[in-house]
């Protein structure tokens, strides 16, 4: 009976001690999230917030489902990024590969950094959506992103080199298998020696609710985190845990919108379902940014995921604070 109840003593103590440890870990990121009310938006704001209403349109309503099932799509999706690249100045290289006996393509822009060149910054998305599914949120939204922030970056150069990455085959049936195109752009990094210092996933980024109730989360992040989904995320395995604090940083000193952040071990269901988790195969430091898709998005990966559902607004802020994540790991 005394055995017992010191045991218990004893595990009363050590709970409180281990969540604190997973508290510093995993919830505790640097510099304040933003709060209240929502200014307006700036100028520059503006503009990203009709470039991304503009390129999801085209993603989304004027091409459609861009999957395995509508192949021709996501060649036209393919086309419009190349095409949109090339219009802002830059070289388009294409890893052209194979996956279920069709041929596909990541399309790359890189623009050369001035003193650290042979150090590499990504910043990558999927263009390819789920069957039937439009795909405005989960993909377009974070195509649309790193189009923007090509825009952004095309007459401004970092000291180290910046690639604007876009991947197909994200999707099921590829994921997560070794015909995703995120992981053959990874392999053949990782063979080539490339320096990878960040790769930065943009994975739906467009989808916000202020309802309480509206957010949810896998266990055990549910007993840490706000139930409006009203922020965007920001998230890694453990091994990134430090590009994750500089990059939330980073956005949480210029961004006007609510942002959470999450270093968890990669088993945690959510925290690997996109293509960082190519590079974290391949030994490299890489974060998610997303609105956390099917934990707040009633239309994930349905025929409901269309352009009118999305927040330009709040995706304009994100893109924006995205500029400076760019400068503070490009520098």
């Amino acid at each position: 009976m005394r055995r017992g109840l010191t045991r218990m003593i004893a595990l009363a103590g050590i709970l409180p001690l281990l969540f604190l440890i997973i508290w510093l870990f995993t919830v505790r990121m640097p510099g304040p999230a933003f709060s209240g009310p929502l200014p307006a938006l700036t100028p520059n704001q503006d503009r990203l917030r009709t470039g991304l209403e503009t390129h999801v349109r085209v993603l989304a309503h004027d091409i459609g489902v861009r999957s395995d099932e509508t192949y021709a799509n996501v060649q036209r999706a393919a086309a419009y990024i190349e095409r949109t690249l090339r219009g802002l100045g830059y070289e388009v290289v294409s890893q052209e590969f194979s996956a279920d006996n069709r041929e596909y393509r990541n399309l790359e822009a890189t623009l050369r950094g001035t003193s650290r060149p042979q150090e590499v910054v990504v910043l990558g998305a999927h263009y390819d959506t789920a069957e039937q599914a439009p795909g405005a949120d989960d993909n377009a939204s974070g195509v649309a992103g790193v189009l923007e922030l090509a825009q952004v970056f095309a007459q401004e150069r970092q000291s180290r080199t910046v690639r604007f990455v876009f991947f197909p085959t994200e999707e099921p049936p590829s994921f997560p298998t070794a015909d995703m195109g995120s992981r053959h752009y990874a392999t053949a990094a990782r063979e080539r020696n490339d320096q990878i210092v960040a790769m930065l996933s943009i994975e739906s980024i467009g989808y916000y609710d202020t309802e309480k109730g509206s957010q949810r989360y896998p266990f055990p992040l549910n007993l840490a985190y706000p139930d409006v989904g009203d922020f965007i995320g920001f998230v890694s395995n453990l091994r990134s845990r430090s590009l994750l604090h500089r990059a939330i940083a980073a956005f949480r000193a210029h961004a006007t919108l609510p942002t959470q952040g999450a270093a968890a071990p990669s088993w945690v269901p959510g925290v690997w379902w996109s293509d960082h988790w190519s590079f974290w195969r391949e030994g490299y430091h890489a974060i998610m940014i997303t609105d956390t898709a099917p934990y707040r998005n009633p239309f994930y990966h349905t025929p409901q995921d269309t352009p009118d559902r999305l927040d330009y607004d709040r995706m304009a802020r994100v893109v924006h604070g995205l500029t400076h994540v760019v400068r503070a790991i490009a520098n």
